[in-house]
């Protein structure tokens, strides 16, 4: 679908769009940025010229806790439409909270359940469910084929999927890359807030994640030469007795990784914390809310001996900004 950007205010309005192609929305809180305009060409790909791209722009009050900033978050709507029409959206749905919810706090909510009750969750109590009760309406009033959510909110995305299953709801949920600056720090509309200082300090987040990625993949490669030449203990005191003491303590490193001694995902978590802990010292300080490895099923902590697909997840304030950030790594022989 091509022409003139639509704004859109009421389901009303909504619901007389007239519908060509596939639909693909992407949902907003505004304040818009490059991470959000990558949604928006993504689900334009997807939904193809002759589809239909719709932004939804909400504040939803329900993600909102006593002492959370609601009433600071920023709203730009104008830039927004702008930022939406050039990344190729057909129509912006910026409704009212009236609008949304026009009888008042809803009296019937979505509720996450146990995973809800997790990390971002037991910081946030509350925070799931309304986000829930907010995408199940914008998906029953917007209607579309495909839902675009980003993966830096891994677990809000993990439970969007769960509960477009549970509940049996016609749509493809699909999440797409998290959009960084050129030094890394993941893009989010509350970075507005960090003063330089504080930007500096924030950067140890993806400094962090990069840490146990990077952890990860040396103990790969340290496996991979473990699988293809066998070393031993033996060979490497035999190396120190010669004074090779570089050499025999790779050739310790290569043979712990082939009996699997290194604790991977205990030595991953701590390459990772061991960033935000010097980060911790500086000034301004970042005060850690949480590290975490988990299971993206049920955002359960992974074992020492687990295999498969994880998130290692961090949240912190910097000042008083809070700030989240994930990356998803793959445990395993052929990690």
């Amino acid at each position: 679908m091509t022409g003139p950007l639509q704004l859109l205010n009421t389901a009303e309005e909504l619901h007389k769009l007239p519908r060509t192609g596939r639909r693909a929305v992407v949902m907003t809180m505004g304040a818009l940025h490059e991470g959000h305009a990558t949604l928006v060409r993504t689900a334009r790909e997807q939904a193809g010229p002759d589809g239909q791209v719709v932004v939804t722009v909400f504040v939803n009050p329900l993600q909102f806790g006593a002492n959370e900033d609601l009433d600071r978050y920023p709203r730009t709507l104008d830039a927004d439409l702008a930022i939406a029409e050039e990344a190729g959206a057909d129509a912006v749905f910026a409704p009212s909270v009236d609008e949304v919810y026009p009888g008042g706090d809803p009296q019937v909510r979505i509720t996450a359940g146990p995973m809800g009750e997790r990390l971002e969750g037991a910081t946030r109590p509350g925070h799931f469910d309304g986000m829930l009760t907010v995408v199940a309406k914008l998906l029953h009033l917007t209607r579309p084929d495909l839902a675009l959510f980003g993966q830096k909110d891994a677990q809000q995305l993990a439970l969007i999927r769960r509960m477009v299953t549970d509940l049996n709801f016609p749509v493809e949920v699909a999440g797409v890359p998290t959009v960084r600056e050129d030094d890394g720090l993941a893009l989010s509309s509350r970075n507005r807030y960090l003063s330089p200082l504080e930007r500096h300090t924030a950067l140890a987040l993806s400094r962090a994640l990069f840490a146990g990625r990077d952890r990860l993949a040396a103990q790969a490669a340290l496996r991979a030469r473990a699988e293809a030449a066998p070393a031993s203990d033996e060979r490497a005191t035999a190396l120190a007795r010669l004074g090779e003491i570089r050499a025999s303590a790779d050739a310790h490193a290569v043979s712990a990784a082939a009996t699997g001694a290194a604790g991977l995902p205990d030595a991953v978590r701590a390459a990772a914390r061991h960033v935000l802990e010097e980060a911790g010292r500086h000034e301004p300080p970042l005060v850690l809310d949480y590290l975490a490895l988990v299971d993206p099923k049920d955002f359960t902590d992974v074992g020492p001996d687990f295999t498969g697909q994880a998130v290692l997840a961090v949240a912190a304030k910097v000042g008083t900004t809070r700030l989240i950030d994930n990356i998803p790594l793959e445990f395993g022989a052929h990690a």
